[in-house]
């Protein structure tokens, strides 16, 4: 979600690709390229990753494959949907049943979720606690607990949430503490490749290395998640 409601795909094609501004030129041809483009009207959509060598934090395989971000559906899967949601966003509320619906019908597709908390401190804190959740290999339990709600969160709200998914809330407070550093790691290289992919707000996706900057329905999602595995046979 964001401040200009771009939120709708419909003017996808009249779209121009690009990169912040404030990153270097070596992260645009890591990450981007001169090809990067949003899913057309027509057509597959144009891979959102040059074959340059990147920055050692925005590399294809921390984006699609970062090892401090657990992976859901298929861990082994052929294609990933990688998301950059907010657990204030309503928009991400709205669509993560019907997302998970699409991965797990396909059954090969592996699901990253990057916590991107641009919508105030409520967000930063739900973030934390979800990261913090993994360390008691309770992620997805604390993702799903905080983006299953139909109202903005509050963090007394977050914390009844996790208790009620059975998440040790005195062991998430150690871990929070004991792994700050690691986790403010994993927010700054979420937000960095965000920003890289010139992403105005959430939820944005790449799927294979297609990049999708808003909301698609479960068919448009079936659909690019098909193009994506064409686009990987053909290379």
């Amino acid at each position: 979600m964001d401040a200009t409601a771009e939120r709708t795909l419909m003017n996808r094609s009249k779209n121009t690709a690009g990169i912040n501004p404030g990153h270097s030129r070596r992260e645009a041809l890591g990450l981007l390229g001169a090809g990067v483009g949003l899913l057309g009207a027509a057509g597959l959509p144009r891979t959102a990753f040059a074959q340059a060598a990147a920055d050692a934090v925005l590399t294809e395989a921390l984006v699609l494959r970062d090892p401090d971000i657990p992976a859901g559906g298929n861990p082994d899967g052929d294609i990933s949907i990688v998301e950059w949601f907010d657990y204030n966003c309503p928009y991400c509320r709205k669509l993560a049943p019907e997302l998970a619906q699409v991965v797990q019908d396909d059954g090969k597709v592996r699901m990253v979720l990057k916590d991107w908390p641009i919508l105030g401190d409520v967000s930063k804190i739900t973030a934390r606690f979800a990261l913090a959740a993994k360390y008691q290999d309770k992620f997805m339990q604390a993702h799903e607990a905080m983006i299953g709600v139909s109202s903005r969160l509050t963090e007394a709200r977050a914390r009844e949430l996790l208790v009620e998914k059975g998440i040790d809330m005195d062991r998430l407070n150690r871990d929070l503490a004991t792994n700050a550093k690691a986790i403010d790691a994993i927010l700054a290289r979420n937000n960095a490749q965000a920003e890289a992919f010139g992403f105005r707000g959430t939820p944005s996706f790449i799927v294979g290395k297609f990049r999708i900057p808003g909301i698609l329905t479960m068919a448009e999602f079936e659909l690019v998640i098909k193009d994506a595995r064409k686009a990987k046979a053909a290379n």
